[in-house]
């Protein structure tokens, strides 16, 4: 791509998207360059709108328009049950499978010591001052953080702190996906599926 300046910085900024390589990026700032001038305001005006309005939930920390967001506002929820999740996007998945029908507390990132990111980097504290001010009690907590090496060290962290402040505290299953075949199944995906087995 040419080295005009302000094509470079659009490629600087879009680069720093998340999974947003650098072909990628130059092929998103061609786009904006090949687009209407009134694509470009509506993309702008989406952009200032969204930075502007959407603020995080003070009760469970997902996306809200202001004060509480629609799922801690509706009382038909499951007040006894929180999910707990990395991400605010984490919750539109679950939300998907009709199968949750309990409250949510986001924490925004999960434990890494190898990132230097700590319990104190994420909404940890706010989740135990939760549980602790809760009426009524909370019976369970859901850990539902990513199956990888961070998530798996936030659910045992958080496992740990919760023993003896809820009545049950668990974790997401996870293994061998419907439809999926054992031979082809990683070793780590194989074992969790079997440690997580359930009666039939």
């Amino acid at each position: 791509m040419l080295n005009i300046r302000p094509l470079d910085r659009l490629v600087r900024a879009l680069k720093r998207l998340p999974g947003v390589g650098p072909r990628q990026a130059e092929r998103f700032a061609a786009y904006f360059l090949r687009a209407s001038q009134g694509e470009v305001d509506e993309f702008i005006t989406a952009l200032s709108e969204v930075k502007n309005s959407v603020v995080l939930c003070p009760k469970c920390f997902a996306y809200s328009e202001g004060g509480l967001c629609e799922i801690c506002q509706d009382a038909s929820r499951d007040e006894s049950q929180i999910c707990v999740v990395e991400d605010p996007q984490d919750i539109e998945a679950i939300e998907k499978t009709g199968a949750y029908k309990g409250l949510y507390h986001v924490l925004h990132g999960a434990i890494s010591p190898m990132e230097g990111r700590g319990a104190e980097h994420v909404k940890v504290r706010e989740l135990l001052a939760r549980v602790q001010q809760a009426s009524p009690k909370i019976k369970e907590i859901i850990l539902a953080t990513d199956p990888d090496s961070e998530g798996e060290t936030t659910a045992l962290y958080l496992a740990d702190l919760l023993h003896g402040q809820v009545e049950q505290v668990t974790r997401i299953g996870y293994g061998v996906p419907l439809g999926g075949d054992i031979d082809y199944m990683d070793e780590m995906t194989l074992g969790y599926s079997l440690k997580g087995r359930t009666k039939i």
